[in-house]
């Protein structure tokens, strides 16, 4: 905002108080948008988090499902070939990997999701670095 203003042609500078209560007017508006971008920044994160678990809990599910389903019938047609407990192992172990496969990309997102507002940090160290360099 410019110092001085312009009132029926002539010039007229604004007293140092005023500058002083426009400068904290002005500072309480920059923090009221920064805290609006953490909460905008942490809502974001926050749904990347909520698609990580989500992966993680379906996944978790459909391993449950297949557990139930199929180690009964891959446990009696494999019983046939080796045998009652051979079966049931065999079954067991490959609906095991499929199951611990999902939750480990599950998993995975979520370690890649960083709840530091990064952004808001940066806009505040630029804002810090504004500062000292109008000082």
């Amino acid at each position: 905002m410019p110092i001085e203003t312009f009132e029926r042609g002539t010039m007229e500078r604004k007293s140092f108080g005023a500058l002083l209560s426009q400068l904290s007017s002005d500072s309480m508006s920059i923090l009221r948008e920064e805290i609006e971008l953490v909460r905008q920044e942490m809502r974001e994160k926050i749904k990347i988090l909520q698609i990580g678990i989500a992966w993680i809990v379906i996944g978790g599910i459909i391993a449950q499902i297949a557990l139930m389903v199929l180690i009964t019938a891959a446990v009696i047609k494999l019983a046939d070939y080796v045998g009652w407990s051979m079966s049931a192992l065999i079954t067991g172990v490959v609906l095991a990997l499929i199951g611990g496969g999902m939750a480990l990309s599950g998993i995975q997102r979520l370690k890649r999701t960083s709840l530091k507002p990064e952004k808001t940090i940066q806009t505040l160290k630029e804002g810090k670095e504004w500062l000292k360099a109008t000082t």
